[in-house]
This record gives C-alpha cells, sequence and structure tokens, in this order.
C-alpha cells in the first residue's frame, strides 16, 4: 500500500530529508494510504485528508519530536501518526491490542499530548511553551485546533492568557468550514508570507519605537496597519489577544506552508496561523460529504459504500424519534446540542422544528446553563449529549439545573463503554457523577423501547432528570407507538429464580437474563438509579441469599453503591456482589470483548457468581446444584 516516497518514511528525520519539491508527491501517496487504511478498519477520514499538507509541512519545518506538536481532538492525527513509525500499526487502528485513534503520550514519542475531547490544544501547549521557558530551553510548542474547537469557551480562556505572554507559542487554526475564499489566493498568500517574516516584525517594532515619540502619530498609524489587515484578513479577534495574527493561506499549498512556518518558528512572541482546508481533501466521496466521512465503519475504497450494518435501531435513533413524537405532543419541549446533531440523532428534529432546536456548538457549560434559563420561563429543554461530553458541564448541571430543582433532561448517549473510540469517549462515570446530585432522576433502560418509555417518564417528571442509553443497537424490542411513561422509580422483575438475585441496570439486564438461566436466579430490571425501588430491593432481600448489582458504570459509587447504601439504610445485612466496570481505564476494541474482559457478559456474571457463591455452605443453599 505505500507508494516509493512513504514507504521510506519512518520518521520525521526521514521526512525531513526529501526535497520540498518530492512533498506534494508524498502528500499524495499519503491520501491513498489514508484512504486504504481506513477503509479496512473504519475511524476518522475526512478530518485525516483535509490536514495532509499541514502535518506534512509541521514535521518538516519542526524538529519533532523535540519541538512539540499538539493536536486539538486528535481525530486528523492519523497522518501524524504514519509519519512517526506506525505506518505498519495502522492495520490495527482502534482494534483491540492496536494502536489508539487519538493521540496517546503512552503510544509514541511524538504524541506530546493526549487528547479526545476538543479545545484543549492551546491550553496544553501554553503550558508546555513556559515550562520550556522555565527550564531555559530552545523547544517550540505548537497548538493544532479547527474552526469547531475553537467554539469553546476553553480556548478562547488559553488565548487571553497566551496573548498576555511572550512565549513563543504557535496557534494554528485548521478553518475547514469554509470554502477557499477570494482573499486566499496568490496575493494573500505573499501577505501572509511577508508578515509572518523577520523584516515586517523588525521593521513594525522599529516603527513602533520611532513613533512613540510622537504618540498621535503612533496611533494613527497603528489603526491604518489594523484597517489594510482587516481588508485582507479576519485577524483584528486574534490581534486584540495579543497574537501576531498571519493569514488566511491556502492549507493545501506545501510551499506556501512550508515557507511561512520557517518564518513564524524564528518570531518570539505568541503567533496565530489562519490556515484554510477542505475536508476530505483528495477524495471525492469524502469531500462531497464531510459529515458521512467524518467517522467511517468499514467501506470499499473504489465506491465508498460502506459495509452494511445489522438493521436494528439504534438507541440514538430510538432518541430522535421519541423527540419529533414528544416534540409534536408538547409544544414546550425544545432540544439542545453541543455541535452533536448527528451524533446524538437530532437531525430529524431539526429540519420537521428548526425553531426550537439549539446547537450551541462545543460549549457543554454553556448549553447546560442556557437549558436553565429556558427551563426558568416555562420551557421543556432536552440537551442531547454524549456521557464523555456531559463530564465538562458538571458544575454548570449542580450549581444552575439541580440547585434551582429546574426540569431539564438529559438524554446521555454513548453510556458505557464505546469501543473504538476508547477511554476518551467512555462513559464510565455518570452514574457515579450524578447519582450523588440532589433532586436527580436518573433512569437506564434495558432495551429501546424501555428507552422511549423512560424518555417520556423523565421529560414530565418536573424537575432534573437523566436518561444513559448505551452506544450502538440493543435487543431489537418491539417499540410501542404511543408516549406511556412508567412508574417513577419502580423497577420490574423479569425472572423469577432461586438464591440469587441479579439486581441489573439498563444494558447489563440482557447479559443477567441470560446468566441466570444458568444459574437459576432471579432477574430484576431497576429501571432507575435514582430513585430506588426500596420495595423491591427488601422483596429481593427477604427471598434470596446472595444479592448481585450489574452495571456498565464504574463500580466505586456507581448503581450497586446505591443499593448498598438503600439496603443499610433499611437496617438489611446479607451478601453483596458488586459487577461492574473495574477501577482502570478501559482501553480501546470491540465492545462486546471489552464487556467480556471485564466479566460483564453472561459467561463472566455467571462464573463471579459461582465463585461468589463457593464459600457459601451448601446447607444455606436450598438449589445448591444450580449453583454449582
Amino acid at each position: 500500500m505505500p507508494g516509493a516516497l512513504l514507504d521510506r518514511i519512518d520518521s520525521p528525520d526521514d521526512l525531513r530529508k526529501l526535497a520540498p519539491a518530492d512533498l506534494p508527491k508524498l502528500a499524495a501517496e499519503l491520501r491513498d494510504f489514508l484512504v486504504a487504511s481506513v477503509a479496512q478498519t473504519g475511524g476518522h477520514l475526512a478530518s485525516n485528508l483535509g490536514t495532509v499538507e499541514l502535518t506534512l509541512a509541521l514535521h518538516y519545518v519542526f524538529d519533532t519530536p523535540r519541538d512539540r506538536i499538539v493536536w486539538d481532538v486528535g481525530h486528523q492525527t492519523y497522518s501524524h501518526k504514519i509519519l512517526t513509525g506506525r505506518r505498519a500499526a495502522m492495520a490495527s487502528l482502534r482494534q483491540g491490542g492496536g494502536i489508539a485513534g487519538f493521540p496517546r503520550r503512552a503510544e509514541n514519542a511524538h504524541d506530546a499530548f493526549g487528547t479526545g475531547h476538543s479545545s484543549t490544544s492551546i491550553s496544553a501547549a501554553l503550558g508546555m511553551a513556559e515550562a520550556f521557558r522555565q527550564t531555559g530551553s530552545s523547544q517550540r510548542a505548537v497548538a493544532v485546533i479547527g474552526d469547531g474547537a475553537m467554539t469553546a469557551g476553553m480556548a478562547f480562556e488559553a488565548l487571553n492568557n497566551a496573548g498576555a505572554t511572550e512565549l513563543p507559542l504557535l496557534v494554528v487554526l485548521n478553518d475547514n468550514e469554509m470554502s477557499i475564499s477570494p482573499n486566499v489566493g496568490a496575493l494573500n498568500n505573499y501577505l501572509a508570507r511577508l508578515m509572518s517574516g523577520k523584516f515586517y516584525a523588525a521593521a513594525r517594532r522599529a516603527s513602533e519605537k520611532v513613533l512613540s515619540a510622537v504618540p498621535p502619530i503612533k496611533e494613527l498609524a497603528r489603526r491604518a496597519e489594523e484597517h489594510m489587515k482587516g481588508m485582507v484578513t479576519p485577524g483584528t479577534l486574534f490581534e486584540e489577544f495579543g497574537f501576531n495574527y498571519i493569514g488566511p493561506i491556502d492549507g493545501h499549498d506545501l510551499d506556501v506552508l512550508i515557507d511561512t512556518l520557517r518564518n513564524i518558528r524564528q518570531l518570539s512572541g505568541p503567533q496565530f496561523l489562519h490556515i484554510v482546508t477542505r475536508k476530505g481533501k483528495g477524495y471525492p466521496p469524502a469531500e462531497s460529504n464531510p459529515c458521512l466521512y467524518h467517522g467511517v465503519g468499514r467501506f470499499d475504497p473504489a465506491t465508498g459504500v460502506a459495509e452494511a450494518s445489522g438493521g436494528k435501531p439504534t438507541y440514538t435513533q430510538v432518541f430522535g424519534d421519541w423527540l419529533c413524537d414528544m416534540a409534536g405532543a408538547d409544544p414546550r419541549l425544545v432540544g439542545i446540542t453541543p455541535a452533536m446533531r448527528e451524533g446524538s440523532g437530532l437531525v430529524r428534529f431539526s429540519e420537521e422544528f428548526p425553531g426550537r432546536y439549539f446547537d450551541v456548538g462545543i460549549a457543554e457549560q454553556h448549553a447546560v446553563t442556557f437549558a436553565a434559563g429556558l427551563a426558568c420561563e416555562g420551557l421543556k429543554p432536552v440537551v442531547a449529549i454524549y456521557s464523555t461530553f456531559l463530564q465538562r458541564a458538571y458544575d454548570q448541571w449542580i450549581h444552575d439545573v439541580a440547585l434551582q430543582n429546574l426540569p431539564v433532561l438529559l438524554a446521555i448517549d454513548r453510556a458505557g463503554l464505546v469501543g473504538a473510540d476508547g477511554p476518551t469517549h467512555a462513559g464510565s462515570f455518570d452514574i457515579s457523577f450524578l447519582r450523588c446530585v440532589p433532586n436527580m432522576l436518573i433512569a437506564a433502560p434495558s432495551d429501546e423501547n424501555e428507552c422511549r418509555r423512560l424518555l417520556t417518564t423523565a421529560f414530565l417528571h418536573d424537575g432534573p432528570a437523566a436518561v444513559r442509553y448505551p452506544r450502538g443497537s440493543g435487543t431489537g424490542a418491539a417499540l410501542d407507538a404511543g408516549l406511556e411513561p412508567v412508574a417513577i422509580g419502580k423497577g420490574v422483575v423479569r425472572r423469577r429464580g432461586h438464591d440469587v438475585a441479579l439486581i441489573a441496570f439498563g444494558s447489563l439486564v440482557a447479559p443477567a437474563l441470560e446468566a441466570a438461566t444458568a444459574l437459576d436466579a432471579t432477574v430484576a430490571d431497576m429501571r432507575f438509579v435514582k430513585p430506588l425501588d426500596l420495595d423491591l430491593l427488601r422483596e429481593l432481600a427477604e427471598q434470596h441469599r446472595l444479592l448481585v448489582t450489574l452495571e456498565e458504570n464504574v463500580i466505586a459509587g456507581g448503581a450497586g453503591a446505591g443499593v448498598a447504601e438503600a439496603l443499610s439504610a433499611l437496617g438489611i445485612s446479607l451478601p453483596l456482589l458488586h459487577l461492574g466496570l473495574p477501577d482502570r481505564f478501559i482501553e480501546h476494541g470491540d465492545v462486546r470483548s471489552l464487556l467480556a474482559a471485564c466479566g460483564l457478559d453472561a459467561a463472566g456474571i455467571e462464573a463471579a457468581v459461582r465463585a461468589r457463591m463457593k464459600p457459601f455452605p451448601s446447607s444455606l443453599l436450598k438449589y445448591s446444584n444450580s449453583l454449582y
């Protein structure tokens, strides 16, 4: 698969031995390799195709890994991985035991900072630049951030901090939402080279020194320069933050990129380079539909057609359909997403109810407090958000929603393990960090229809509520056409057995039922993490020798801990076994394999219960044959 040039590149040192005239050919080979590789493994494609030239230019100009490149989010780093010795490992991308889909410090010395969530790059690179200053090092720090990530407040907090320093930090804004507009051409590329050069910077400093003796003239010159730059660049905002703004330039023109980066590398103080790229560059299917090819499964590289899926609706689709149905029934409903319309299933809602749909950008904190404001005035907000991204809005949920007991519903997608995206995107903690918050209702559906009913229940609740559901499809349960709620805080027994009761939450009800057949155990689908069904817990405790809690969440502080607390409050002392995610970050891989490795498939549940029952004297077990 590698080409004549690419198969000679095992490190940036090899890259820097090439003549500049060879780099366009290398870029073409790299694109071909990306398409062929991702077609076999799945992953992020459009974003990686758009940053091929930028990646080549950065490693060509900067002394990596001594100089640090921090990639925001990191879903555009496949070219970076290929050029830094991981070309052969791309066949294992995002698979168990293989390389990660995002930068990881433990994976390679060129991965300067682990990422996965957006808008962290400038803060991290600024910290590195300050550390270099403290130690007297000449190393350089570069942050590469996309225009989407620039919508987050954290990016501007970092810019505000960095602009007040004299640190030689370079921020590269990769702008791929706009087409290459007329001002990004030969003239603008020339101006970018000029403004990044030493002569321009020196002349500017000299003129400031001379004109400082005549303040009115200096002010006139400053305003004239700003006016001229404002005619050809949108850089005034970043100049106000204290950065020297350069661009926008064509992010696919290697000559311009390399010349500009070489000039910038010689400058002092904070620098801001604005480049314009095209997502999916060089692969027509991805160019025409970059959203579809942002994250893909396996596909035919010749046609771009993806492999057929299982056919069952996903939980995300169930939520999206429910949202439209509920919006039709209740005009107070509004839907909010922090830049995850497609991922969270809001496409249909955005089309059918455009006036009630709000994409607030990558701003999870704002999304939650915005919802709180809507709720204060009588609306019923539904915030559709991934579990891993909800972590960023925890203070707002406590302070702005729960403390005021406002009726805001969190529709928490990707709860539990997510597979190939790994620990940066796993929803391992939401039960633990939400369960301790007063006024909360937390539901965990066991199948698609339960998801629909529990969403209705939580939406009708007059207070803060959350419904968590996993990535992908469930058991394939038939869906009710209506919008029927269930009784709050009431679980249901799915199977009657003896001696052992499996107290399951959400996605683990299905494997619990499978394990229960071999164990002759009772299975309770608790439905609610908070409030717990105390009557059902008391009944299970009275009729069984061992209670086993199961959840796709960390054990620490999770639903099982809530069951233990409830039993203690009821004065019930009974052996308990808590099964859930272990106290470590779970790596990327196939979800089923990962759950099995955590002992959360049917076989693992059965084995854990049998092991726990071995110390029990057989005289205590009425149905001992079913347990040994």
